[in-house]
């Protein structure tokens, strides 16, 4: 609540995001891929469910869901989970896995000015992003607006200048990282922006026209991006493989909160089940908000 009482208008300046949960048709062969190739750690595994992370904060879960099928194209869903590294070192020595264990699935790189990133596909066709962020103080913005470019990035280059003998052997592979956001195909940009900037409460950051959209909570560049540039003009997703589910942790209960009553307000139905908040975004995305 804000001095006057009234609940606020924007999310928690601290909230983060936690794991994508990805529903798979090959649990084995998506765990070998996040474990083996993407350099995650298995932090448990318990029937049909395996979640990896690193220095125990879970990443990514993968939920065997065989009775699934992919998405037909141009639907709504997941356009890359985006694992956020502490160090260029750390990055590295990923992107050097991946490309020396699965190279067909490199599909780009850049330097986004705010970070340097390098895209691939998992075996089931849900994108990825791995990245490092350049320091707050090197960010530039105008009016409330992060500049973010895409800007060429070699990846034979940074790895000459980033990867060392001690990465490339796996002394990085224990390092903390998180995922640092997420990035969502929608059907519209409008429908997009009242549900994730009036509704859920993030601050927009930037936008291109109709095509995307970065939200952010506390001044990040973006815990959360949309686009349409596959999708545009998409409905409601029906089950298929591919996300599962995007969490948000939020840094209180009152936080927390604060975010049902401004869901409900903008008429949103959202469920509470004792541990968190679930609620669907407009192309049933599907959403959980917890606590730290």
């Amino acid at each position: 609540m804000d001095a006057a009482g009234q609940t606020s208008s924007l999310i928690a300046d601290d909230t983060a995001m936690g794991p994508v949960t990805l529903l798979v048709g090959d649990l084995d062969g998506m765990t070998w891929f996040y474990r083996d190739v993407v350099t995650l750690e298995v932090l448990s595994a318990e029937g049909d469910t395996v979640t990896l992370g690193r220095a125990g904060r879970p990443i990514v879960i993968l939920v065997h869901a065989p009775e699934l099928r992919h998405a037909p194209q141009g639907a709504a869903g997941l356009y890359h989970t985006a694992i956020l590294f502490e160090s260029q070192a750390a990055l590295a020595a990923a992107v050097y896995s991946v490309a020396r264990q699965a190279p067909q699935t490199f599909t780009g790189s850049a330097d986004h000015l705010v970070s340097q990133a390098f895209y691939f596909t998992d075996p089931e066709g849900n994108g990825i992003e791995l990245y490092w962020d350049r320091e707050r103080t090197e960010w530039s913005w105008t009016h409330g607006r992060i500049e973010m470019g895409t800007l060429f990035l070699d990846p034979n280059g940074f790895l000459r200048e980033h990867l060392t003998e001690d990465a490339a052997a796996g002394a990085t592979a224990r390092d903390a990282a998180a995922v640092g956001h997420v990035h969502l195909s929608v059907g519209d940009i409008a429908g997009a922006r009242a549900f994730y900037v009036d509704g859920l409460g993030f601050a927009e950051t930037a936008a291109f026209r109709d095509s995307a959209l970065f939200v952010s909570a506390g001044g990040y560049h973006h815990h959360m991006a949309m686009n349409v540039w596959n999708s545009r003009g998409a409905g409601p997703r029906m089950p298929a493989l591919g996300l599962g589910r995007v969490d948000l942790v939020l840094p209180g209960a009152d936080d927390l909160g604060e975010l049902g009553e401004r869901l409900r307000h903008h008429g949103v139905a959202v469920r509470d089940d004792g541990r968190g908040l679930s609620f669907d975004d407009p192309w049933r995305n599907a959403v959980f908000a917890t606590v730290d």
